[in-house]
């Protein structure tokens, strides 16, 4: 949810809108307070599950999600609002967090004694931690604009260096993505929202891409790697719209073929977010290497993204007001 709104609002702003913008950036301010306390009293009063679904192979990797929410947020307060303090304090929050779940959540992964074939372990979620990863590289790359001379060339440096290892992150995970894809059986069960961040982690990227070609004046050994980084940035875009028309075939597959029941799930925020930031990342890599002719496509993608997230906002709130009645009901 966090990351969904936080995508769409930065992607409005972008598109002048900015009342939208401000509004979404609020909604998520709540949100994600709210998560946060779910989450500790989760951990204070159901400790033992809570901690086991670090090492559990389909929920281990959706811990990132904090990771890449707090990340946004900030993101959204460097951009929308303009508040640097609050920004870097998220900004150093989300990296404890990328830290501890890189380390935590992938070395439990590798050490715990049963583990569940590959069929039954691995799905788009996985590639959230490409998208925490980065999201940091996004954040590095905003913050290095304000901050001094000798820490512009840090934060620089720092996003840099996430954005390479986050590009091969991908290209691990989707490795095994592809061949689960290929050489399994796929039922409608198994196509989850999620799946969309194959899109989503490389629209991220290449937003962060431009955020470090747009940096490169700044910063003389980003200069020095211009055409690499203008290379692999639209790199990163084409892998983008290259699984856009093969996602919508799995939705039509799924819903249309299959008949699989459209109704609330909370995974469909993960549908969304991706949307959102191929707007973004296609607006700003289109602004940094003078692509007018790519200009159609953010505001329909943006539509597309508010559009989602209303509908799915609206499931969200129908989804909640029906189980408050039947709990009041009994």
């Amino acid at each position: 949810m966090v990351m969904a709104t936080g995508a769409v609002s930065m992607a409005s702003h972008l598109q002048g809108m900015r009342s939208l913008a401000h509004a979404l950036l609020w909604f998520n301010v709540a949100a994600w307070l709210a998560l946060c306390v779910l989450n500790a009293l989760r951990a204070a009063l159901h400790r033992t599950r809570f901690f086991a679904d670090f090492v559990d192979h389909l929920r281990g990797p959706g811990f990132f999600a904090a990771v890449a929410g707090t990340s946004v947020l900030a993101a959204q307060f460097l951009i929308v609002e303009r508040i640097d303090r609050l920004a870097v304090a998220l900004a150093l929050a989300a990296l404890v967090l990328w830290f501890v779940l890189t380390y935590g959540v992938f070395v439990g992964l590798t050490v715990k004694s049963e583990k569940p074939p590959l069929e039954r372990g691995i799905s788009g979620t996985w590639l959230l931690a490409v998208v925490a990863t980065q999201s940091l590289a996004v954040l590095g790359a905003l913050l290095a604009g304000p901050a001094g001379p000798a820490l512009r060339l840090e934060l620089h440096f720092a996003a840099l260096g996430l954005w390479l290892f986050g590009g091969m992150l991908y290209g691990w995970l989707m490795t095994l993505i592809l061949y689960r894809y290929a050489f399994f059986r796929l039922t409608p069960h198994d196509m989850t929202p999620p799946y969309w961040i194959n899109m989503g982690a490389m629209a991220i990227s290449t937003l962060a891409g431009a955020l470090l070609i747009r940096g490169a004046h700044d910063a003389p050994f980003l200069q020095s790697i211009l055409p690499f980084l203008k290379g692999f940035t639209v790199l990163y875009w084409s892998a983008a719209t290259w699984w856009l028309p093969l996602l919508l075939a799995f939705g039509v597959w799924r819903y249309v073929v299959q008949r699989f029941p459209l109704r609330y799930d909370p995974l469909y925020w993960g549908a969304v977010f991706p949307v959102a930031m191929y707007a973004m990342g296609t607006q700003s890599m289109a602004d940094v290497l003078s692509l007018d002719f790519l200009g159609f496509l953010p505001p329909i993608f943006l539509v597309a993204a508010l559009a989602g997230w209303a509908v799915v906002c609206i499931g969200w709130v129908a989804h909640v007001a029906a189980r408050v009645l039947v709990r009041t009901s009994r």
